[in-house]
């Protein structure tokens, strides 16, 4: 943990290859490995759901980068909470989820984990009051605090720190969803979180082309839990998936750096447009947690949502209209890209109290030229 965060990224779990030297450690296409007789293992792995040298080379790294013990790929983000909520809650469990929530992450609780037993409490995690009104009273499968932050799509930020020393105070874990973020900019664990989770197919992978999943945890216990439930399910990614990630993780440093510097741009330009009603960025003083991601991340993020002037109509019109920004779901790529939450990623919400406002659009602010980007935007808006 002595070598900076690049240094992380790109040595941790990468031991060149013993037999060639080469740099870039092999992918593993395997399923199985031989054995020099029965019960008598060759290496650690003895079939790949179980174990594999790619996949342990990628959750090294990550580890690394989360300043974490333990960590596991999945083969998708939505995998790696369901294998979370099932390892640590059982029937009779409560999750305390923010109305300001992926909407797959609602989905899967109210529409899956409602059946094994699994209640779900929609309170801001955020907020000291409602959350303890929520925790005091005992689940017997246990409770779990559910924090995004930044959150999706509405950029609203939680103190994480704060909000882990309640939850402990009442038995509660907390698991944070740091996709948004990303390692670079932010690290729950040394800030009192139990469960550290990502969507590696959005800045972790960074290119668009891969799917998955992963954990970090520091508790030992807990890690154990986790690594039979992710064995006896399955819930893996494939070694390829998790190649492309750890390729993908060498270069997160010099890619959100420009991530955060172009939204910075965009959120500023669009801030000052008479068709933009309202802009939702951390980086703002205006912000209501502005103060706290000042004290918790590193920089603001990638990501700036904002309300089109004129409604619905005119914030699908203005998400057509791009030609820079793809019109696509999804986040962290190099490409920029466009969304309407409540027709898109958050559809499966709608009619709810978690429904977002039907003017909304997010942006994910990809590493092009920064210039394109507003010229793109204006163009839309006009």
């Amino acid at each position: 943990m002595d070598n900076g965060f690049s240094t992380r990224a790109i040595r941790a779990g990468q031991t060149p290859d013993p037999v060639t030297g080469a740099v870039v450690p092999p992918l593993y296409l395997t399923s199985t490995f031989v054995q020099d007789g029965v019960g008598r293992m060759r290496s650690e792995y003895e079939y790949s759901r179980s174990g594999n040298p790619t996949r342990t080379a990628a959750a090294t790294q990550l580890a690394a980068l989360e300043q974490g013990t333990y960590a596991y790929i999945t083969g998708s983000g939505m995998s790696a909470a369901d294998l979370v909520l099932r390892t640590a809650l059982r029937p009779g469990g409560r999750v305390v989820l923010g109305r300001d929530a992926y909407g797959g992450t609602t989905r899967l609780l109210t529409q899956v984990l409602d059946s094994w037993g699994i209640e779900t409490v929609i309170a801001d995690p955020c907020e000291p009051a409602a959350l303890e009104e929520v925790l005091r009273h005992p689940a017997p499968g246990g409770q779990l605090v559910w924090v995004e932050t930044p959150s999706n799509p509405l950029l609203h930020i939680c103190d994480i720190a704060a909000v882990s020393a309640l939850a402990h105070a009442y038995d509660a874990r907390v698991c944070v969803d740091n996709t948004f973020a990303s390692p670079y900019l932010q690290n729950p664990l040394p800030l009192g979180a139990d469960i550290v989770v990502h969507s590696t197919t959005k800045y972790l992978g960074g290119h668009s082309d891969l799917v998955g999943g992963a954990i970090v945890v520091d508790d030992e216990e807990l890690a154990e839990q986790l690594k039979f439930l992710q064995n006896a399910a399955g819930y893996v990614s494939s070694p390829f998936d998790a190649w492309l990630l750890i390729r993908g993780m060498k270069t997160l440093a010099v890619r959100m750096d420009r991530h955060c510097a172009n939204a910075r741009t965009v959120a500023t330009f669009l801030a000052e447009h008479p068709r933009v009603s309202r802009v939702h960025y951390p980086g703002f003083d205006s912000h209501p947690g502005h103060a706290i991601a000042a004290r918790q991340m590193r920089d603001f993020g990638g990501m700036v949502s904002f309300n089109v002037a004129g409604g619905r109509e005119e914030s699908l019109r203005v998400a057509a209209a791009t030609t820079v920004f793809l019109l696509a779901e999804s986040l962290g790529g190099v490409e920029s890209l466009v969304e309407h939450p409540a027709a898109m990623t958050h559809a499966s919400v709608e009619g709810t109290a978690s429904a977002v406002d039907d003017d909304l659009l997010r942006l994910s602010v990809g590493i092009e030229d920064v210039d394109d980007l507003i010229s793109d935007l204006d163009r839309a808006l006009g």
